[in-house]
């Protein structure tokens, strides 16, 4: 009993430190979960059973936070020479989402695209189930609340023990507790509250290969690509078409095995295209066998270059990766005008010039190289 009373009392120590230390009201009430949802054991080498990881670092709240008043990231990752690496960087849980003053016009559009497209841009398979219910549930009952209290907050449910989630952005409030049943109810949702796109990726086991494998996606902004067609395809059947990818295939596998809970990581991918589209399925993209006019003029108040934010993250219970990615569009007269053109025409030479010169082609330089990099370089 003694025992007991002083691990009470250390833990009431703890807890009342912490409380001091956030910087805003308490936060969300914790999110039940059923015995179907509960954490997993796991087996260790030596067939031993381990508890599951720590659930994912603290979140930093943003109390102040306006959406409106936030620019977007300005991103310039291109360098003059293209090597086709994993280039990730540090990241934090803090960051895993963010947001600017796009935020109510894209995610309006988002909910007409995923309207409009529905088995293009969303979809699960079975093997997909527990981690999205994982991930949505983790996104809408704890992350957005924390970080962003000033947009997003949880609310009590009209039935005892449910709760809702709120948007106070666009004052819609979806089920959270208990999650929907429908795994393409919480796709949509997901997507119609983040810019993020995501794919959710679970290894298979040891006896399969030990490959990750897409099981559920939603995406709104694919750039050249179906996403639908990637669903339960491993990581080396996702990247077929791109030039060089075996270069880092087996390390990707390798790094994407070795990812820790609460160790969020980062990288930044780009590429430049001739429209304001986000949403692009095919097009922006150059295959091998396809025919290709070189041209010889663009319209510079359409081209964008294009960038994504990536970032890659565990989820502590079924141990899915999180791999979430959100688009940005920059004017290429705005990179003109920041003295950036020659650079960006540099890179986009660059793209042959490295270790995947098929980047050239793969990426569309050799449909509107010539041409965007003349206006870059006038």
């Amino acid at each position: 009993m003694a025992v007991l009373f002083a691990f009470l009392l250390l833990l009431a120590v703890v807890v009342t430190f912490v409380a001091r230390r956030r910087p805003t009201a308490p936060p969300p009430p914790t999110i039940p979960l059923d015995a179907k949802h509960a954490p997993v054991e796991h087996k260790a080498e030596n067939g031993n059973t381990t508890t599951p990881e720590p659930e994912l670092a603290d979140i930093v709240p943003l109390p102040d936070f306006d959406w409106r008043a936030t620019p977007p990231l300005q991103l310039r990752p291109f360098k003059p020479t293209y090597h086709i690496t994993m280039a990730i960087q540090a990241s934090t849980p803090s960051d895993l989402i963010t947001i600017d003053t796009h935020y109510l016009a894209r995610v309006t559009a988002r909910r007409q695209l995923i309207a409009d497209h529905t088995p293009t841009v969303l979809g699960a398979i079975p093997a997909g189930h527990a981690p999205l219910t994982e991930a949505y549930t983790y996104l809408l009952g704890t992350y957005l609340p924390t970080r962003f209290p000033t947009m997003f907050e949880t609310v009590s449910g009209p039935e005892e023990a449910s709760m809702l989630f709120h948007n106070k952005v666009t004052s819609v409030t979806s089920p959270l507790a208990p999650p929907p049943e429908d795994p393409c109810e919480m796709l949509r949702i997901l997507g119609e509250t983040v810019e993020d796109d995501m794919f959710l990726l679970l290894r298979d086991s040891e006896e399969e290969g030990g490959a990750h494998r897409a099981v559920a996606f939603v995406c709104c902004h694919p750039a050249g690509f179906d996403p639908s067609t990637k669903l339960g395809k491993r990581l080396v059947e996702i990247h077929g078409p791109v030039p060089a990818y075996e270069k880092i295939g087996a390390s990707m596998e390798r790094y994407f095995g070795r990812l820790e809970v609460g160790r969020g990581v980062k990288r930044v991918n780009w590429a430049v295209q001739r429209h304001t589209t986000f949403f692009v399925p095919k097009g922006n993209h150059v295959h091998v066998g396809d025919e290709v006019e070189e041209e010889t003029t663009i319209d510079v108040g359409q081209a964008r270059l294009r960038v994504e934010l990536q970032t890659l993250t565990r989820l502590p219970e079924t141990r899915a990766i999180l791999f979430s990615f959100k688009t940005y569009m920059y004017p290429l007269p705005k990179i003109k005008a920041e003295g950036l053109g020659p650079q960006l025409a540099d890179a986009i030479e660059g793209l042959k010039a490295g270790n995947a010169p098929g980047m050239w082609v793969y990426k569309g330089g050799v449909r509107w190289g010539k041409a965007v990099c003349a206006y870059l370089r006038e």
